[in-house]
């Protein structure tokens, strides 16, 4: 690729293009669509498909209402309001859909007529949900490729890029590179090609779906639904549903468009931006703030993890930027597939006993701070213990809790012990992520980073995907409580806010300069 120091191949790449992202509801596509619109201006036109809601019957309404509302825009429409509007009028295309139904659930003619305006497809849609209904996280996450498929066939063949996930590696253990994943534990046919053919798994998936469909029904067979998944994620290799669903998912895709552009882009776990928009910009609580959050509001004080085991932590704006060179890259050279990691493990690890400490040191120092984090200065310290510890301290102060509880129940106390619940939410907590702070395992991001090199330093600023500029004590202390308390934890939208340091991007913006 050519890497003059004066031209962005990006923008290069990316001018005059049309280009159809699903999932911009969520968090990693407001903040992919939010750079596209500042940084990509000649870019021909941007389609979404968006679900209709019961509140926002349209695309059109839900875009306005959940989307261009939304806060990660607040630099744009600070900074350049006519333009945003003018983005928004005139490039911003709303497409009604829902990307589980054939054809989006749109009229042939309208598929067919889609198909001809766009130039490459990103599927940001997913179900991340650890513990989704089986049939639900197999319709978002895998069956729903081949609508993506067969709209890339009838456009031309044009480029796909899959936002998949890091952890599609499931049980696999040590260093764990950019490559297609064999299971851990299932024996599934491989092809020579190098993906592995699925469709008897998929079948036999949708038989158990349908057996225990006829069985149950209500709230039992939702829970029913939610317990094979997991049963059949573990049993294949997988931790949950979502992880399982997304690697056959990739297996579809591998399978479906042989010899043509496809690239899987695998983040590791996703949290608030590091630089852009604004330093700190989150939506929702991601897989580590769920137990920082139990911790903060005094709910759990210890939970099973590895203090020194590496728990991948990737801001954002990084996975965006990679997102966008990989796009460039398959319209510079198209008809080759690629997987990478974004990721921070290799290049700049993270233990998850100096997560830890960071969070709590300015727990301790700061918590006045963050006002809708913490009730108080925390009085505890948070510890992480082996799986084993935990399941036998938890089990015998479930036992014990259960019989003061229900004694206190029969005396005419309305409710429970507080310790009682306490204990349910670290357990249930445990249930979901304990995989994920339990780590044996570390990303590499080599062939990404090469991917960047290749682009030339100018994307290399513009479009930074190079983790081990990040400084995890500011990061964490000064940006990413900051956006938890601004962006996360607050019912109405707001405005940016100034980091407390400039520590975390000061290798960044210099580059930048």
């Amino acid at each position: 690729m050519d890497t003059s120091k004066d031209v962005s191949q990006t923008l290069k790449f990316l001018k005059g293009k049309h280009v159809l992202i699903t999932g911009t509801t969520g968090f990693v596509g407001k903040v992919m669509l939010e750079k596209i619109m500042r940084t990509v201006p000649d870019i021909g036109g941007v389609y979404l498909l968006i679900r209709g809601t019961r509140k926002h019957a349209n695309a059109g309404s839900r875009f306005a209402n959940e989307i261009a509302s939304s806060s990660v825009f607040e630099f744009l429409k600070l900074n350049a309001p006519d333009y945003f509007n003018d983005f928004c009028h005139n490039k911003i295309h709303c497409i009604s859909g829902e990307i589980t139904e054939q054809q989006f659930g749109l009229p042939r003619i309208e598929f067919r007529d889609l198909a001809e305006k766009i130039d490459a497809v990103v599927n940001c849609a997913a179900s991340v949900n650890f513990r989704e209904e089986l049939d639900r996280a197999l319709a978002i996450n895998t069956h729903s490729l081949r609508n993506i498929v067969e709209l890339s066939d009838l456009a031309g063949n044009i480029p796909v890029i899959q936002v998949s996930t890091c952890y599609v590696n499931g049980f696999k253990q040590g260093h764990i590179h950019e490559s297609i994943v064999a299971p851990t534990n299932a024996d599934i046919p491989r092809h020579k090609e190098g993906y592995f053919e699925v469709g008897s798994l998929i079948e036999e998936l949708e038989l158990k779906i349908a057996q225990v469909q006829q069985k149950f029904e209500g709230k039992e067979l939702k829970q029913q639904l939610i317990d094979l998944g997991i049963r059949e994620a573990n049993t294949c290799g997988w931790n949950d549903t979502y992880t399982f669903t997304k690697w056959l998912g990739e297996q579809l895709l591998l399978k479906s468009l042989r010899g043509y552009s496809l690239t899987l882009l695998r983040p590791s776990i996703v949290e608030s931006t590091l630089r852009e928009p604004s330093p700190g910009w989150i939506e929702g609580v991601k897989v580590a703030d769920a137990i920082l959050l139990a911790y903060a509001k005094e709910k759990v004080t210890f939970f099973p993890g590895k203090r020194s085991g590496v728990i991948d932590v990737i801001p954002a704006d990084l996975v965006s930027n990679s997102i966008l060179l990989s796009l460039a890259e398959q319209f510079k050279s198209p008809g080759h597939h690629h997987i990478y990691q974004c990721c921070s493990g290799s290049a700049n690890p993270l233990t998850l006993g100096t997560f830890i400490d960071h969070l709590m040191a300015e727990a301790k120092e700061n918590h006045a701070s963050y006002d809708k984090l913490f009730l108080r200065r925390p009085r505890k310290p948070f510890i992480a213990v082996n799986k084993r510890l935990f399941s036998a301290v938890t089990l015998c102060l479930s036992i014990v809790l259960t019989v003061i509880s229900q004694t206190m129940m029969k005396l005419g106390f309305k409710r429970g012990l507080k310790a009682q619940r306490n204990l349910d939410a670290a357990m249930t907590l445990s249930t979901i992520f304990s995989f994920y702070t339990e780590p044996d395992y570390v990303f590499h991001n080599n062939k990404l980073l090469d991917l960047a090199k290749r682009m030339g330093k100018t994307d290399q600023q513009l479009f930074p995907v190079d983790s081990s500029a990040i400084n995890w004590e500011t990061y964490l202390r000064k940006i990413h409580m900051a956006g938890l308390n601004c962006y996360a934890l607050k019912g109405r939208k707001q405005a940016p806010f100034k980091p407390k340091s400039s520590t975390a991007i000061s290798s960044a913006q210099k580059q930048a300069a």
